[in-house]
């Protein structure tokens, strides 16, 4: 039989782990992310080391200064799940990303950022900037 609190704690130490690998990726500092998602340092620090279970509004603050969608997020903090019954196809999932969630070398923070890097790249350029 499984302990909830246990699964809990992980379930947070991944999304601080998740937050820490997109903070990384966004070549950010813990204060920099700080300053720009309007969360005092100590606070963000104890969310990325999965101590603390960050509210829906401090989520789309990080989400914000990221540059990350929101619901990916939401999703990782398990405040949303994916719509049931959808396959990934459907769901919009390319075969791409689908290659990336098969990978079992890849934790499944590291595939969400991998997918969030990928998804970012083939969105198109931002707007205001030429495409090279």
């Amino acid at each position: 039989m499984s302990d909830p609190g246990r699964a809990w704690d992980d379930h947070r130490r991944a999304l601080g782990g998740f937050i820490r690998s997109q903070r990384k990726l966004a070549r950010l500092s813990l204060r920099q992310l700080s300053a720009l998602s309007n969360i005092s340092n100590p606070y963000l620090s104890q969310i990325e080391r999965g101590l603390h279970e960050p509210s829906v509004r401090v989520l789309h603050a990080i989400a914000e200064a990221l540059d990350i969608s929101a619901e990916n997020l939401l999703l990782q903090a398990g405040l949303v799940r994916e719509q049931a019954g959808r396959s990934p196809a459907e769901a919009g999932e390319s075969s791409t990303e689908r290659a990336i969630r098969a990978d079992s070398r890849l934790t499944d923070g590291q595939k969400e950022a991998l997918i969030s890097v990928y998804r970012s790249y083939t969105a198109g350029p931002p707007e205001g900037r030429d495409a090279r």
